[in-house]
């Protein structure tokens, strides 16, 4: 199991960078497939909400049902994939067991899937096996499994900037690893990429998709002390900001020293007055 992780991590940094080597490389004999593969950040990009999916259920949806009023985490994975996918979602719950954030009160999960053959019962399924002993409240009622045709899962991903690819020889389908955080209006505001995620950065990414009204004061400070690089899709110190901060923090304990000097000095002189 360690190996199969060990391999999917490889992979999902693998393929970006053969994507980007494919112009250089093409003539080398790469498989032209790869240089249809990758995710793109649009960030700020509106997603298509009225395109329409069904659910686990196999209730025909409209995407905007899930963008009210909180952040949607938003993953393309489909649910027969032999080994990235499943490393993907098993990669987010594990940053969402230490992730404070409540299930359905401040965010969601939306996953599609990128295979138009998959159906609800699939995705039922695949759901059961994925959250059935998942121990986080509000999992399977905010956690959805999205299937749908050819054109609706298209128009979705390439309006989230996510290419993929599909193998004849494998029967598979050849993409890359990474989620995405939306505004509750449906706008892309975050992207982090492979299997695996820090819980800062999921938790910030959550906080800035939400205009601030979710998270703590804390999580404000972190937000200021720390700013979104799009090259690695990781928050990154800003160290200028921290200066900023243990100034004004100086200043203030400073000025507090000085104000409780002052009025020591004030109250010794009035009882020599006395």
């Amino acid at each position: 199991m360690q190996a199969a992780r060990s391999l999917a991590a490889a992979l999902a940094l693998l393929i970006p960078a053969l994507i980007f080597l494919a112009p250089v490389s093409a003539q080398t004999g790469l498989p032209p497939e790869l240089t249809k593969v990758g995710i793109d950040q649009r960030l700020n990009e509106q997603l298509p909400l009225d395109v329409e999916f069904r659910d686990e259920s196999g209730t025909t949806v409209a995407l905007r049902e899930y963008f009210r009023d909180k952040p949607v985490v938003l993953s393309f994975a489909y649910y027969t994939c032999p080994m990235l996918c499943p490393m993907t979602i098993e990669g987010m719950k594990k940053v969402l067991r230490v992730l404070s954030f409540d299930f359905g009160r401040e965010f969601i999960i939306v996953n599609i899937s990128i295979n138009p053959d998959e159906t609800p019962a699939v995705a039922a399924e695949k759901k059961q096996e994925f959250l059935g002993n998942f121990q986080k409240p509000g999992a399977l009622e905010h956690w959805h499994f999205l299937t749908g045709d050819e054109a609706s899962i298209r128009k979705v991903a390439d309006a989230a900037g996510f290419r993929y690819a599909y193998d004849p020889e494998s029967e598979q389908y050849i993409h890359a690893s990474g989620i995405m955080v939306a505004t509750p209006e449906g706008k892309l505001s975050r992207y982090f990429y492979g299997i695996e995620f820090a819980e800062r950065d999921l938790r910030l990414g959550l906080v800035e998709a939400s205009s601030g009204k979710i998270g703590s004061a804390v999580d404000q400070v972190l937000l200021f002390c720390f700013h979104y690089d799009p090259t690695t899709g990781k928050y990154g110190v800003v160290i200028m900001n921290i200066i900023r901060i243990i100034g004004t923090a100086t200043v203030v304990v400073l000025a507090s020293a000085i104000l409780i000097w002052v009025r020591r000095d004030r109250r010794r002189r009035h009882v020599l007055v006395r």
